[in-house]
């Protein structure tokens, strides 16, 4: 049986303690004290994570930028550089290979954060899509670690405890740095609903800013288990769960980054059909009555009638309600409809919602 990845900030993990699982091919932190915790360090003050264990490619080439409008669902044509732009990578009939951010770091150099499940996979896809684009693809996720700090107070201690400036960037925007001889990025993006950053660099650099802020006392450690809870609670995607093979982006309500108009990409033909003719299933936000906690594949049920399933569900941390993602049929999709879910072979009732249950607190 092949042994899971380490990232390069595992023996800090087990130094703090941190409960370990497999997760995406490695070994990751799920929580360090409890996700109660950690989930509000994030909302109301300062959290870190690991996500070592994400994908880095580096493309280049005179044919670069055509090259991920081919593969790419957004638009990246004449896009400046130091933006993100998130979309994703689909397959001939529509379903999802992975999604992604693009950095722009110029005409002919982007550079790509893939999921970490999938990075064997995505790889394997854009090596064996590049004919007859003039493009070199660069695979470095082994030389970049990251972290992300996360939470209304991440600007300042990023600032004051680190010495990068940073604040001067707006939301899904980058730079590069160059910090002890070493080139590093840091974004302001992340996974969790609350404004924060991204850093990316070489091990040694990764690890200096996890002791550097970790030390201070000022930001929590935090693990992938409030990483999902948080995610959740503002309805972002987790590829596995809302995100899939056999699901397309349209299906996901994601259908603003699909972007039919330009010129060419893999599986624009299946994504326009469906923008035009409609689709079958739809990605939904449930509000359950009661704290019963709805997981995935639970079915969701109108009148004994199984009508869709739940891809995640929690008892929101933050609000105090049990939540829930669903695929339900189209028909049963509009918001205020009655719904009801199989949670340990008792019926819970519930209401369709928008999916992103808690307030995004991004800077503007």
């Amino acid at each position: 049986m092949e042994q899971n990845k380490r990232t390069c900030l595992y023996n800090k993990h087990v130094a703090l303690g941190a409960s370990i699982s497999p997760f995406g091919g490695f070994d990751m932190p799920i929580q360090y004290t409890n996700i109660i915790k950690e989930h509000n360090a994030v909302r109301h003050d300062c959290g870190i994570f690991d996500v070592s264990h994400m994908g880095e490619v580096v493309i280049t080439g005179k044919d670069a930028e055509k090259y991920i409008n081919h593969i790419f669902t957004n638009d990246i044509t004449g896009t400046p550089a130091g933006k993100i732009l998130y979309g994703m990578m689909l397959y001939p009939e529509g379903g999802v290979v992975d999604d992604l951010l693009v950095y722009v770091m110029g005409i002919d150099r982007f550079f790509l954060v893939i999921n970490a499940g999938n990075i064997d996979k995505d790889v394997a896809w854009m090596r064996q899509n590049t004919t007859g684009f003039e493009v070199t693809i660069n695979h470095q996720s082994d030389y970049y670690g990251e972290v992300a700090v996360q939470g209304p107070n991440a600007e300042t201690n990023i600032e004051t405890l680190l010495n990068i400036p940073c604040k001067e960037l707006a939301f899904y925007t980058f730079k590069e740095l160059q910090i002890n001889g070493e080139t590093i990025v840091i974004s302001r993006t992340g996974y969790t609903g609350e404004d924060g950053f991204e850093l990316y660099g070489n091990h040694a650099f990764i690890n200096q800013v996890w002791d550097t802020l970790v030390n201070s006392q000022k930001v929590t450690p935090c693990g992938l288990g409030c990483r999902d809870t948080l995610r959740f609670e503002v309805g972002l995607p987790l590829y596995g769960d809302e995100l899939g093979q056999d699901i397309s982006p349209i299906e996901a309500g994601l259908g603003c980054f699909v972007k039919i108009n330009k010129k060419e990409f893999i599986g624009k033909e299946v994504m326009i059909a469906q923008k035009t003719n409609g689709i079958s299933k739809k990605l939904v936000g449930i509000e359950l009555y009661d704290k019963a906690i709805p997981r995935h594949g639970y079915d969701v049920e109108i009148n004994g009638k199984k009508i869709g399933s739940v891809t995640t569900g929690y008892l929101s941390i933050s609000l105090g309600k049990s939540f829930a993602l669903a695929f339900i049929n189209v028909p049963y999709s509009n918001l205020g409809t009655e719904v009801e879910i199989h949670i340990r072979k008792k019926l819970f009732k519930g209401i369709v919602t928008k999916k992103c249950f808690y307030q995004k607190n991004y800077k503007k």
